[in-house]
């Protein structure tokens, strides 16, 4: 069994060698012609799985996307053919929740807000906007929450419209798919009209896909001096992104959200489990076994422990800041692409154990274990 990989799929080697020959692919720059004797496929969200490329893989038996999101997959000539097909939807949630917590504390520095006194509005409450709004709960804050999808299915969902929401927040978060159709598209969800009903200084973060905001809107905006606080891992058209919007943000980086070591890692077991329940096989490896022990391991803290601290303590896991640099100075001459391959490894909260006699409850709701 021939199985074609993404190059940036981490651990596809060690999980799927067992199973068949693995041969890495350029996933952005493939072409049908290179994956025609694929038995397996696995991709990522750079990689369109359309008619062209299905028909010119004959043996096709399962497609798997290491993403959440779909938007890149014909599920229906997959369907038409009878190949299998797996996502991975969740499998990055914690590192995205990671990126925006990072970003929340370097605008509180940057503004010196008072984060407590801010209300966060999180659109898409799905596998990641969940894990958004449990962690700012869980230090205090006030969320404000809009998905008309679970709103419909859920009669108790505090669901708030878009129009609702907007003029309420002070720091609006989304965490949407990319749709085109259906009763709530999210294309273009956040437009000129919408960024008119924000607050001027609302600062607005962006971590899902760069087509759920109108790009153009916001250069517009920027350009009139507005000064709205802006982080965007996320951008209209990669890797050919609005270039010109990039000195008007707080933060800038490369659709690298959920670039963790355990976010990526966890994309490629989750395939692995899907292929070998197709196969009949029993799974033989986890994450536990392929991941590298972490540069911290564990933690002690005291009961001086506060909010006030929690800022440090993830900064010795993650600081956007690191990324944003690397996005400034290696764009105009590595380009986009060439930044996601290359991204240095950053480990999750779960990768530090923290001991102490009293660890805040609210710590492991933001992902962090304990003993």
């Amino acid at each position: 069994m021939l199985i074609y990989a993404d190059d940036n799929m981490p651990y596809a080697r060690e999980f799927f060698s067992h199973l068949g020959e693995v041969r890495l692919f350029a996933g952005r720059t493939v072409q049908p012609s290179e994956l025609q004797d694929a038995d397996v496929l696995l991709v990522r969200s750079v990689t369109k799985v359309n008619q062209a490329l299905i028909a010119a893989c004959p043996q096709l038996k399962f497609v798997g996307t290491a993403t959440i999101g779909i938007d890149h997959i014909d599920r229906e000539a997959l369907a038409a053919r009878g190949i299998g097909f797996s996502s991975a939807p969740g499998c990055n949630a914690q590192s995205v929740l990671e990126y925006v917590l990072s970003s929340l504390f370097w605008l509180t520095e940057k503004y010196q807000w008072d984060l407590h006194s801010k209300t966060v509005g999180v659109v898409g409450v799905g596998n990641i906007g969940r894990l958004v709004v449990k962690a700012l709960q869980a230090m205090g804050l006030n969320v404000l929450q809009c998905d008309p999808l679970r709103a419909a299915q859920e009669p108790y969902f505090p669901h708030l419209s878009l129009q609702q929401l907007l003029p309420q927040v002070d720091i609006l978060t989304l965490h949407v798919p990319l749709t085109r159709q259906g009763l709530w598209p999210t294309e273009q969800l956040i437009g000129p009209r919408e960024l008119k009903q924000l607050k001027p200084d609302c600062a607005l973060i962006n971590a899902c896909r760069g087509e759920v905001v109108d790009n153009q809107a916001l250069l517009a905006e920027a350009n009139t001096g507005s000064g709205r606080p802006l982080v965007l891992d996320v951008w209209a058209n990669e890797p050919d992104i609005l270039q010109a919007l990039i000195p008007h943000c707080d933060i800038a980086t490369a659709h690298i959200a959920g670039h963790s070591v355990e976010g990526k890692a966890r994309g490629t077991e989750m395939l692995y489990q899907a292929l070998c329940d197709q196969l009949g096989h029993s799974a033989e490896l986890n994450l536990t076994q392929v991941l590298p022990e972490a540069q911290f391991t564990e933690l002690k803290i005291n009961s001086n422990f506060s909010l006030l601290d929690v800022q440090n303590l993830t900064r010795l896991l993650y600081d956007v800041r690191r990324d944003d640099a690397l996005f400034r100075l290696h764009l105009q001459h590595k380009g986009f692409d060439w930044l996601r391959k290359s991204y240095p490894a950053r480990r999750e909260y779960s990768s530090l154990r923290l001991s102490g006699t009293q660890v805040p409850t609210y710590l492991k709701e933001l992902g962090f274990s304990s003993q």
